[in-house]
């Protein structure tokens, strides 16, 4: 196997079975920035401790517009060379995305036994360990293969280095016609990655169009990583879903079904979390993941109250929500882990935002006026009916205390007489049964 194949081909790692390695973060500071730098750098501090780094030092510059060939200034680029002796480093990651060339430059400055990687490959690699489905495993290679394909060039500079002469013809040959083979050989992964893809969407699309001819009412959980989406998940449908505080925890979306009060069901989908500078790649890999959220008739926007940041990684949630088409769907704001934060901040909030909603996953504070929320909205496109439905219909009884809001119900002579909402895909089959009502 190639140092290319082994590359691409590599699985999901165990953490724990590596020596952890040392990095560097540098961060550029450019007018414009939406983020503090220092934020910035502080979250991606915990993305390469999730990803199985320990960060040994941070430096940063500030430029109008980053260098062409280095990203950073030459003497910057100088000096994180001598950072990463100092500090025995093995790694350095860079706050944004670096460019093929760039990459390369700054590796051949640093040194070849140090790596040179970006936010987006870092992210990628975090995705690649918590990957668990088949489908999450092809989304996370889709991406990297992507990724990867622009900067293979840099990966066989080393069997140009190693053949012997110079001169004229000397700049093609072995490495050259390699390189070739492994972009043919990526190209046509990423074709073979998208076919079983685009399967697997299709029976995604299957079980999502079941749910949608049953006519529930469908919720998606969307927000930044590490908000609690999945832990409010578990408080309002005991799903069970794993939860831990770390950054993209879980990838897979999970779909519950959940009883309201009144006795109707609906499902509640937990989706993958966003962040700051999210890879287009990563956007277009998980597209079927993300139809949950488009498909859905009321998004909650889980935002952590207790982030000093919450601010901006509502607005990065909006991002994302507008690059799939979700950004016209009814959306309600939820703040999770309210019991984090002191009653000046949690009224401060509820000032700010009166709309929203200040919940705790943890302690179930504030998930019973959630509960009242979802209900009321599943309730506004409802049709209020009055019916009078056979005995020997009682298939119909059961349908309308399954999926309808049941509002009074008694026995006749003739049948079982009732007053009910009717959602949209159920409308249609009560009316041949309506009646004058009293």
């Amino acid at each position: 196997m190639t140092e290319f194949e082994s590359v691409i081909e590599r699985g999901p790692r165990t953490r724990a079975e590596e020596r952890r390695e040392r990095a560097v973060l540098v961060g550029v500071e450019r007018p414009g920035l939406t983020w503090p730098l220092e934020s910035s750098l502080a979250e991606l501090g915990r993305l390469a401790d999730t990803a199985g780094a320990d960060v040994v030092s941070v430096t940063t510059q500030r430029l109008d517009a980053p260098n062409p060939r280095t990203f950073v200034g030459s003497g910057k680029a100088e000096e994180i060379a001598e950072l990463c002796r100092a500090e025995a480093a093995d790694l350095v990651i860079f706050d944004d995305e670096l460019t093929p060339s760039q990459q390369s430059n700054l590796e051949k400055i640093v040194g070849r036994d140090v790596k040179v990687i970006d936010r987006t490959a870092l992210i990628l690699d975090i995705f690649a360990l918590h990957a668990t489905s088949k489908e999450g495993r092809l989304q996370v290679r889709l991406a990297q293969n992507q990724y990867l394909l622009p900067r293979l060039r840099g990966m066989w500079a080393h069997l140009a280095s190693n053949r012997m002469g110079g001169g004229v013809g000397s700049r093609f040959g072995e490495g050259e016609s390699q390189l070739e083979v492994d972009r043919r050989m990526v190209r046509k992964r990423i074709t073979s990655i998208k076919r079983e893809l685009a399967h697997l969407a299709e029976v995604r699309a299957v079980q999502r169009e079941g749910r949608y001819a049953s006519g529930m009412f469908k919720v998606a959980l969307a927000g930044y990583t590490n908000a609690g989406k999945s832990s409010l998940l578990n408080r309002l449908t005991g799903a069970g879903v794993l939860s831990y505080d770390k950054l993209f925890a879980t990838l897979d979306s999970t779909t519950r079904k959940f009883e309201l009060p009144e006795g109707r069901e609906i499902t509640v989908t937990d989706t993958v979390g966003f962040i700051q500078k999210l890879p287009t790649t990563l956007v277009e890999a998980f597209k079927s993941t993300l139809d949950e959220i488009t498909g859905a008739d009321l998004i909650l926007h889980v935002v952590d109250a207790s982030s000093p940041e919450f601010e901006g990684q509502m607005a990065a949630v909006g991002d994302v929500l507008g690059q799939i088409g979700a950004q016209d769907i009814p959306c309600v704001v939820v703040f999770n882990k309210i019991d984090l934060v002191d009653a000046e901040t949690a009224a401060g909030l509820a000032q700010r935002y009166p709309a929203a909603l200040e919940v705790s996953a943890a302690t179930g504070e504030g998930i019973d006026a959630l509960v009242d929320r979802i209900a009321q909205a599943a309730a506004a496109a409802d049709t209020a009916l009055t019916v009078l439905i056979p005995y020997q219909r009682g298939d119909l009884v059961s349908l309308a205390h399954e999926r309808c809001h049941i509002v009074s119900e008694s026995h006749e002579p003739e049948g079982t007489l009732m007053s009910l909402l009717a959602g949209p895909a159920y409308a249609g089959v009560f009316a041949p049964f309506e009646v004058a009502g009293e």
